[in-house]
């Protein structure tokens, strides 16, 4: 293998090796959201005319299971190196900036989407789910894996500590994701919060995926996958820019 494949092959054991604790655990916390929201929702929810609540919520708890962990393994994979100190064995290597990027984005969606099937195998069993465009799951999938994985690069780079990276999780994409319409439709929401979630990326990546499945959705999917494919275009050269400075990691 060439250097980047060998980064990439180290990334992805990282999280294999350990994939009860990555794969298995998010697994089990999506089928318990399903089962409480589900089973209470059920009879009381009614987004779109021919789909069962339940259904609605699968793809959902599968985009949000894809996001989270893809954000997770990037970041924490780095903050890991740098505290441990055991980053510089990366350092000393004759690798560039594209091919950290390419390895820790690489491997983040891998285990973005590990996970995502995981949870839509376990899952599926719930709910009947049609597939009426099923590129269109592949694709919010890829992006969505891939915009995370990089944002994870982000925050792993600018965090020093556990505490910082947390944080950044905890307020920022935790909340983005919950709010981006895993459990319910925008149209339920009021005009202002409506407008407010139209500005955040997380709802175009969950809308977009949905519409992979019912062939329905809040907005046009081409929407959608224009503003995640802007939103992936800048983050990577923000990522980019910071792994060819040494942000944070050179000194």
């Amino acid at each position: 293998m060439t250097g980047w494949q060998m980064l990439l092959y180290k990334e992805v054991l990282r999280f294999w090796k350990v994939s009860f604790q990555t794969i298995a655990a998010p697994v089990l916390t999506a089928v318990l959201y399903l089962m409480i929201f589900g089973h209470v929702l059920e009879d009381h929810v009614k987004v779109y005319d021919s789909v069962a609540y339940t259904a609605f919520l699968v793809p959902g708890l599968v985009m949000m299971s894809v996001l989270q962990n893809a954000f997770a393994n990037s970041s924490s994979s780095l903050i890991q190196s740098k505290i441990m100190g055991n980053l510089v064995y990366v350092l000393l290597t004759p690798l560039n900036y594209w091919h950290w990027f390419v390895a820790y984005v690489g491997s983040s969606i891998a285990r973005g989407l590990a996970v995502g099937l995981g949870v839509f195998a376990v899952t599926g069993w719930f709910a009947h789910l049609s597939y009426a465009a099923p590129l269109w799951i592949a694709v919010f999938a890829l992006l969505g894996a891939a915009l995370l994985g990089t944002l994870g690069l982000i925050g792993g780079l600018w965090a020093e500590k556990f505490d910082q990276l947390a944080a950044f999780q905890n307020f920022v994409i935790v909340p983005m994701t919950f709010l981006s319409g895993v459990f319910y439709s925008i149209h339920s929401l009021p005009p202002f919060w409506q407008a407010v979630s139209h500005l955040n990326p997380f709802f175009y990546m969950i809308d977009g995926f949905r519409y992979g499945f019912f062939g329905v959705s809040d907005v046009s999917p081409w929407i959608s996958l224009s503003v995640v494919g802007v939103a992936l275009v800048l983050v990577a050269a923000v990522a980019l820019y910071l792994l060819r400075t040494g942000y944070k990691i050179r000194h």
